[in-house]
């Protein structure tokens, strides 16, 4: 196992520890202001069940947040594709917890007055301080929690995805109040208050710097912008930026960086491009692939036009390789991060790439693969058609690569595809830290 394998679950272990003793104290602060009271009626058990719900998904979509806000010290060591699988699986677990909060809620308060459950969530509205921004705060809440199944995230263009996912800063902004001054475990208690306010100013305050006041410094400081637009093949664009000093971020081919164009139409969202070409200190190039508003308004950029980015992120990086050998599995414009990463292994290393598109025309940047393959000796192997001309199983891989078993494994394109090598890693022995995925799904705001 390499070095930086090992660094990452350790770095994973620490962060699982920090974040249990975090939800510890979250249910001993629960358990500590009960009472017999809260016990000792049908309703009252329902009405305590709210509450712990409440609190416990309260705290598992604040880790949420931060799991995602893009900590440099906390990706590298921990790894940007594990703390977003953390938080996808994080996800669905808080929005049920809230869920059940606020229907055991209603039951509860309900069965106790004896009325109907709409008449009773009116009620509360009127009744409790705060309680209005609260349910719409749980409205937010559960519109982005919807819309990050596959199925709804399928039929949705990305922009509308992030727009939605925004609104979930602010659902756990709107919450608070409702929490601290409804909440038994914090009326009368300031200690309990005092770590549930440092939680929310904490995550607050690690947003703020991680994804405003850094990103944006650091663009100043580079100053990039547009220097040309070109045109890879139908519906590919790439964009060369030009900056200063761009060594001095430490990017690397195959990371991805949050891009913000700011021209019209363009700067009120961020978008994630990997880098298409091995980074230089003056240029960074990405190449994107028309298929929302955003990708196709790209080939439009005008020369000058500035951009603010976040980034770079990612352990798709040469680094991690721990053999000789190196396979690079590209999906239609997958290709662009390992035609990045191919120039970043050294000489050293064997490099077979495969390269699957279902048209010829799907083969971008191919001029420059060949190139590169030529100058340092690797080997692509085009292989253009349907899927079931090309399975991309073990065997069949195995007859372009005889030595896949004892190899890194690197892939980037549709998830099929990512799956499919995946599990033709998995039948080959190819342990899970020799296997580097980057896929192309939405990535968390």
């Amino acid at each position: 196992m390499s070095t930086q394998s090992i660094g990452k679950r350790q770095g994973a272990d620490w962060a699982s520890i920090i974040l249990g003793l975090g939800l510890g104290l979250t249910i001993a602060i629960y358990v500590e202001t009960t009472s017999a009271a809260d016990w000792n009626s049908f309703y009252a058990v329902i009405t305590s069940i709210s509450r712990i719900t409440a609190m416990v998904g309260s705290y598992l979509a604040l880790v949420g947040l931060v799991l995602v806000s893009r900590i440099t010290w906390v990706e590298t060591s921990v790894g940007h594709d594990r703390l977003v699988v953390w938080h996808r699986k994080l996800g669905p677990y808080s929005l049920y917890l809230i869920t059940a909060h606020v229907f055991f809620v209603i039951l509860g308060y309900a069965g106790v007055d004896q009325i109907p459950l709409a008449v009773e969530l009116w009620r509360m509205i009127l009744r409790f301080p705060w309680m209005l921004p609260a349910v719409i705060a749980f409205l937010f809440f559960a519109a982005a929690g919807i819309t990050s199944y596959k199925k709804a995230r399928a039929k949705m263009s990305y922009e509308t995805w992030w727009t939605i996912h925004l609104y979930t800063y602010l659902a756990i902004a709107l919450s608070f109040m409702h929490q601290v001054q409804s909440g038994p475990m914090f009326i009368g208690h300031p200690l309990n208050k005092a770590y549930w306010e440092f939680l929310y100013l904490y995550s607050a305050s690690i947003i703020v710097i991680w994804r405003l006041v850094i990103p944006t410094s650091r663009s100043l400081y580079h100053n990039l912008k547009v220097e040309k637009i070109v045109n890879e093949g139908p519906g590919v664009t790439s964009i060369i930026m030009k900056g200063r000093k761009l060594d001095k971020l430490g990017a690397q081919g195959g990371q991805f960086f949050g891009w913000r164009f700011m021209q019209k139409g363009q700067w009120w969202i961020s978008h994630p491009y990997s880098l298409s070409a091995a980074p230089t200190d003056q240029y960074l190039r990405v190449t994107v692939k028309e298929l929302g508003d955003h990708s196709r308004a790209v080939k439009h950029l005008t020369k000058g036009t500035r951009v603010f980015f976040e980034g770079p992120y990612g352990t798709f990086v040469a680094a991690t390789a721990s053999k000789g050998h190196i396979v690079l599995v590209g999906g239609g414009v997958g290709i662009t991060p390992l035609r990045a990463l191919l120039e970043e292994f050294d000489e050293s290393k064997s490099i077979d790439v495969l390269f699957r598109a279902s048209r010829e025309e799907d083969l971008v940047l191919r001029r420059e693969l060949d190139e590169l393959a030529d100058a340092r000796g690797a080997r692509v192997h085009y292989l253009v058609g349907s899927r079931k001309v090309h399975p991309m199983d073990e065997k069949y891989i195995r007859k372009f690569v005889p030595a896949f078993a004892d190899s890194d494994v690197y892939v980037c394109g549709p998830t099929p595809l990512v799956e499919a090598i995946r599990e033709a890693c998995k039948d080959a022995g190819i342990p899970k830290n020799r296997f580097h995925d980057e896929a192309f799904e939405f990535h968390a705001v």
